[in-house]
């Protein structure tokens, strides 16, 4: 398992042999220091460009945006005792003028066999030009690897004086030259080609960049925030662009045929902050090409300031705990200080070291919590339907939209430091995948209280309010909802659905209605999928519904036979490329008998539950989130609202 560090947290090296590998788009370059048990650097015990290699320790020969260090700690000399990681930007190369102004360093440690044993972001930079990103030190007879990321904007002179380097100006100097390019050969004018458009999105000074942690894309019961594949921001509203020209034997235009050959517009701009005061947030203050891809963006801001300030304060409490085990071990080694007046005063003091430390990383959470509390006041009545809670003021002025949004509110996050602050869980749309609504006990404390029928109404509630949501969004008839609840034990949770008119049929009930639609979706998922993979769209049949399709289905596995699970599985799998979504709303004990058969159905789902369950997991910092489902308000008539103006709409659509 991969170890998500942040500044100050060490991990232990399961093998001496490494490559740390480190991307973040621009230009960088690599150079490393060994130092001795004092932290003195020899003159010989620095890699750089120009002399690359030392004993167990290589470094990129030129300047790179992916460079990576080759180290081998059984062949480091006995006498060193810390190998430190370094990077700089380099000088005159028209690249970036400091690491605030690039996307923050990633770093990965990997072993011998290729596992990614810890990984670093490097967050929080500024005006620095150089810094210090790992160190490996010996402790204990073994190594460990220690996230540090100290920058130094006084570039590498600085750094390699802090690092106690001898003549570390002129060191610097050389490190540079080794790296500065020459004057290109003058190009003959037949050979130069117009160069394609690179589509990159700018970033504005002192805003946040695009945020696509993309929890759409999403593992078993996790998020795959920042481990899956990762869209750009808004691709669905990107324009095709085809105003570069190709000329024979010119240079290949990698672009991305749909993206915009230049930035977004800049975010409006702040208020000035009074001052000693930090500045108020606005709504829409991240980059993008509307207000609904700032808000997308801004929330995915949010979340990521949020782990990252939690990760911060555990990783120090977890550090202040440490040295306090430290420190009383050290104490309490000499057996003179083991009783008496020394030994109590030696523990007194470490304890008080720790609440002290505790003390000082409350303050700054409570801080940087206070400023995100500030911003989703904000954000919040700002926010679109798709992005608003059904509390929210924006649905009693709903209008039904004629255009698709980007993404869609499943509920809220939250930490357990953090109860009050909720975020946003937002996943794009149009759907990549299934979604389960958790209709069990198991694993849950909040299900484990209730009682079993209680626990799977609310199941139904929350999938028909997902449901209503998914219509609501979508433009007059591009959004059909089918129903299957075999026993008709959902009748009740589905009745605003049914007397609204939004369904496309009645829900099906017994053997005969689930085989039924699920042989209709079926062949409908084949016929487009035959077309487009033939390229014959025009070859399908007229009465054919093009619209996007939702299979909601109750009380699985009851009424379900070998061939309708089959064909269940297969729509899960093959249905969302061709616009066929499926929910599910189950309990996995139901369906045990199947046993490993239906693994992949469940992983191929995004799991969310009808009551708050801290289940999901993002590979980023590895907290564990408290999911809050979306609930309407208790006597509101908003939801029966909303659906009968989608039924009116579509009725006037199809006239």
């Amino acid at each position: 398992m991969t170890a998500e560090l942040v500044r100050g947290q060490n991990h232990p090296l399961p093998d001496t042999r490494l490559e740390i590998r480190v991307s973040a788009g621009h230009p960088m370059v690599a150079c490393a220091t060994c130092s001795d048990e004092q932290g003195v650097v020899r003159d010989d015990w620095l890699a750089h460009p120009g002399a690359p290699a030392l004993p167990g320790v290589e470094v990129p020969t030129g300047v790179t945006e992916a460079p990576r260090f080759k180290v081998d700690l059984d062949a480091v000399p006995a006498a060193v005792h810390q190998v430190g990681l370094l990077l700089a930007l380099p000088e005159g190369t028209g690249g970036p003028a400091h690491f605030g102004a690039t996307a923050a360093p990633f770093l990965a440690v990997i072993s011998r066999d290729g596992v990614e044993v810890a990984s670093f972001t490097i967050t929080g930079l500024d005006t620095e030009t150089a810094l210090v990103a790992f160190e490996l030190y010996r402790r204990q007879g073994a190594w460990k690897v220690r996230a540090v990321g100290q920058g130094y904007a006084g570039g590498l002179a600085q750094l390699l004086g802090d690092q106690r380097v001898d003549r570390a100006r002129e060191r610097a100097a050389e490190i540079q030259a080794a790296v500065t390019p020459r004057p290109p050969r003058a190009e003959p004018a037949q050979l130069r080609t117009r160069s394609a458009a690179d589509g990159a999105y700018g970033r504005s000074s002192g805003t946040r960049p695009n945020q696509t942690p993309a929890p759409d894309a999403t593992v078993a019961d996790g998020l795959a925030g920042p481990g899956g594949a990762q869209p750009g921001p808004a691709d669905g509203q990107q324009d095709a662009t085809a105003d570069t020209p190709t000329v024979p034997g010119g240079p290949i235009n990698y672009a991305h045929p749909r993206r915009r050959s230049a930035p977004p517009p800049p975010p409006p701009a702040a208020p000035a902050p009074e001052p000693g005061r930090p500045s108020r947030p606005v709504a829409g203050d991240a980059t993008g090409w509307s207000m609904e891809e700032r808000l997308y963006n801004q929330i995915w801001g949010m979340f990521e300031d949020l782990a990252r300030t939690v990760a911060s304060y555990r990783s120090a409490v977890e550090f202040a705990e440490s040295r306090m085990d430290q420190e009383l071990d050290q104490a309490l080694s000499d057996p003179r200080n083991r009783i008496g007046g020394a030994g109590d005063a030696a523990r007194a003091a470490a304890r008080a070291k720790c609440e002290q430390l505790t003390v000082q990383a409350r303050q700054a959470l409570d801080r940087d919590l206070a400023q995100l509390a500030a911003e989703s006041d904000v954000v919040e009545p700002a926010l679109p339907p798709a992005f608003a809670r059904w509390d929210n003021p924006v649905w009693h002025a709903y209008r039904v939209p004629m255009e698709n949004p980007m993404a869609l509110r499943l509920g809220d996050l939250q930490l357990p430091e953090t109860p009050e602050l909720r975020i946003p869980f937002l996943i794009r749309l149009p759907l990549e995948r299934g979604l389960w609504v958790d209709s069990g006990r198991a694993g849950s404390e909040a299900a484990i209280m209730l009682d079993e029928a209680q626990l799977r109404k609310l199941a139904v509630d929350c999938a028909v309010t997902h449901a209503a949501r998914l219509l609501a969004v979508h433009p007059p008839g591009d959004f059909t909802v089918h129903v299957i609840d075999p026993a008709g034990t959902g009748a009740t949770s589905f009745a605003p659905l049914v007397q609204s008119g939004v369904l496309a049929a009645p829900p099906a009930t017994g053997a005969q209605g689930v085989t039924e639609t699920l042989a209709r979706l079926t062949q409908r998922v084949d016929l487009v999928t035959m077309a487009v993979r033939g390229g014959a769209a025009d070859a399908l049949p007229p009465d054919l519904d093009t619209s996007e399709q939702l299979l909601i289905v109750n009380d699985f596995p009851h009424g379900f036979d070998d061939r309708a699970v089959t064909q269940l599985r297969y729509l899960a799998d093959e249905g969302p490329s061709v616009g066929v979504h499926l929910m599910m709303v189950a309990d996995r004990e139901d369906a045990s008998a199947y046993g490993p058969v239906l693994d992949p159905l469940w992983r191929s789902l995004l799991r969310i539950t009808p009551v708050p369950d801290d289940h999901l997991a993002d590979p980023w910092v590895r907290h564990s989130w408290t999911y809050q489902p979306p609930a309407v308000p208790p006597g509101s008539t908003i939801l029966r609202q909303v659906l009968d103006q989608v039924t009116a709409a579509r009725r006037s659509w199809g006239r």
